[in-house]
């Protein structure tokens, strides 16, 4: 059987885990491997449980760190596991992304199918607001947040990104954050990359890409549902939370509205809900997930009045309120924006060189 592995690596993500592995056991991954850090909603435990029942092989990545922070430092630990060298494809994910295929019964099977010459599939994002939800409610993500970002973006560049779901055949020797690092100079003639809408790829993304090309559809057969805000009380505790790079920034409103879009609806993920709602109802069925899951939800709630009581937060959550779903922005906008990027690389690169 092609072992298909998923890396994660969480904190403080309890509430949302088991919807997260119930969804991704539910298209095809076959084998997930997790690191928590620093938890203190049971997380850790959670995956601990998980690990028992040998559904995830959990990795406690409490530090020290290397330069890289915390989440390089569990992609380099990674690299060296048996569990990643014997899996024959590989991906990293977010628990607020949620691989959502478009093709056949919405497996990797049918994806694979699909792109039988593919040694690479980008996966790009496609961002889904909170939809003016404030208060958090223990219900399913994927069934939650339904409105999106249009399916054809201008900017920012980070609506485009992706993450790589790759062919581990030694083509590429560390895993990285949005794609494959440390390729073999021997083996990358033989890569094949191709984006979410069948499309061959240039050589670019073989090496350094990390956004797919905006102004276009990409989705057409797989894209990559992503859920960075959830409800406005949910983002509260994802910014004291920090960022997954550098925890010790906080978040605020910026890093909100450039990923509060909510102009379409898109609903194509729920094609997974019965058979992702036939995996929870399996993990919730072990008393000590569910009671461990129900910890998490309360903790959550006692986090986030805890925060408020502090006027970084509150003015935080007073801004969300305040703050209307993102506008797109339209072509014409998005050019007067990229010329001055342009403009910005070109003088970089004379500058050094």
């Amino acid at each position: 059987m092609m072992r298909c592995l998923a890396i994660l690596t969480v904190r403080n993500e309890a509430a949302f885990l088991l919807e997260w592995l119930a969804h991704h056991r539910a298209c095809g991954f076959t084998d997930f491997l997790v690191f928590s850090n620093d938890c203190q909603d049971g997380t850790d435990r959670m995956l601990d449980r998980l690990d028992e029942m040998g559904l995830v092989t959990h990795v406690r990545n409490d530090g020290p760190y290397d330069q890289g922070g915390i989440q390089f430092t569990a992609y380099k630990a990674a690299d060296r596991m048996e569990i990643v060298q014997e899996a024959d494809w590989l991906l990293t994910l977010d628990v607020d992304e949620f691989v959502n295929i478009h093709v056949g019964d919405q497996t990797l099977s049918a994806l694979f199918a699909a792109l039988p010459e593919a040694t690479a599939i980008t996966l790009t994002w496609r961002l889904f607001g909170c939809g003016g939800q404030a208060s958090y409610r223990d219900e399913p993500v994927t069934q939650t947040f339904t409105k999106a970002a249009p399916a054809v973006m201008y900017w920012p560049w980070r609506a485009a990104m992706f993450k790589t779901l790759y062919r581990n055949d030694g083509t590429y020797r560390k895993l990285g954050v949005h794609r494959p690092r440390a390729p073999d100079p021997d083996r990358l003639p033989g890569a094949r990359w191709f984006d979410g809408e069948g499309r061959a790829l240039d050589d670019k993304f073989r090496t350094t890409r990390i956004f797919s090309t905006y102004g276009r559809p990409n989705y057409g057969l797989v894209q990559l549902n992503h859920y960075p805000l959830g409800a406005m009380e949910s983002y509260v505790l994802k910014a004291a939370r920090g960022r997954a790079v550098h925890s010790d920034h906080m978040l605020g409103v910026d890093y909100w509205v450039e990923r509060n879009f909510t102009q379409e609806e898109d609903r194509s993920i729920l094609g997974m809900a019965p058979a992702m709602t036939e995996e929870l109802d399996r993990l919730r069925a072990d008393p000590v997930l569910a009671d461990l899951h129900a910890a998490s939800v309360a903790w959550r709630r006692d986090r986030f009045e805890t925060l408020m009581k502090q006027e970084p937060y509150r003015a935080l959550f007073g801004r969300l309120l305040m703050t209307p779903p993102t506008r797109a922005v339209p072509l014409n906008e998005a050019r007067f924006l990229v010329r001055y990027a342009n403009l910005a690389r070109q003088e970089g690169a004379e500058g050094s060189a």
